[in-house]
């Protein structure tokens, strides 16, 4: 018996998030059905974590045990010719036996991108957010720099999560967007508008929270200094409103 990692891209736009569900279409319940076709195993995956729906990901990681022979480099290969087109496996090779996703210590990134124009663009509709009133990134990236450290992200929490400790780390935060151009309306505009997270873990909804409070900071309905008191005050009311799953994608892991 080995244990195989396999780092997985999908596009989550069909898929009800990442864990099994009886009656819905979700990517493990995918993976676990085409690795058993595939090994005549049953076999179950273990994600490192968890997408809601809709949320994409470039690099999200699994492990499977398996008696196969087949190499742990070509079961990438070999899953591939029968996985739908919207889920891939990146790679794959073997880890220790005792190896497990989730009690690692790592750092894990995400991007919420936000398309920023006065029409949407098709190409990349299903991957960003659409925002076309009059929006400052350079006052997302003053908001964003006060989440970083260790706090009680409460305030960017959904209600229903279920979590022991509402306390995270985000070790680094950035806000990446190149010049502004103008339309017929006379309004700047800056197209493609990325937030990238890196924290050790995260609480339900806890980026696209955080995505939604620096888009009303880029509106000017939060000013970048207000961010220290929202997530003192540990109340959901004060920060923004939680952005679209879409633009959500998780970018990958460091372990270690």
């Amino acid at each position: 018996m080995k244990r195989i990692m396999i780092t997985v891209a999908y596009d989550g736009t069909g898929y009800n998030g990442w864990q099994i569900q009886p009656d819905a279409p979700t990517i493990e319940g995918v993976l676990n059905r085409e690795l058993s076709r595939l090994l005549g195993e049953d076999i179950h995956v273990i994600g490192a974590s968890r997408t809601d729906a809709g949320v994409h990901a470039e690099g999200a990681i699994a492990v499977f045990d398996t008696s196969s022979s087949i190499p742990a480099d070509k079961f990438s290969y070999a899953l591939n010719k029968s996985l739908p087109e919207d889920i891939v496996i990146r790679k794959s090779e073997e880890v220790a036996g005792d190896f497990h996703p989730r009690r690692v210590d790592c750092k894990k990134t995400y991007r919420y991108s936000i398309w920023h124009d006065v029409f949407p663009m098709p190409v990349n509709s299903r991957y960003t957010h659409w925002v076309h009133y009059p929006l400052d990134p350079g006052r997302m990236k003053e908001a964003a720099a006060f989440f970083t450290g260790e706090h009680d992200f409460a305030a960017f929490c959904s209600a229903n999560a279920d979590a022991s400790s509402t306390v995270r780390r985000v070790y680094d935060m950035k806000v990446e967007y190149g010049p502004p151009f103008s339309r017929s309306d006379g309004r700047s505009y800056y197209g493609r508008i990325d937030i990238f997270v890196t924290g050790s873990g995260f609480l339900y909804n806890m980026v696209r929270i955080i995505a939604g409070t620096l888009i009303e900071a880029g509106e000017g309905r939060i000013k970048s200094g207000d961010i220290p008191g929202i997530i003192d005050s540990c109340d959901r009311d004060r920060a923004g409103d939680t952005a679209p799953a879409k633009g959500l994608t998780l970018i990958g892991y460091e372990f270690g």
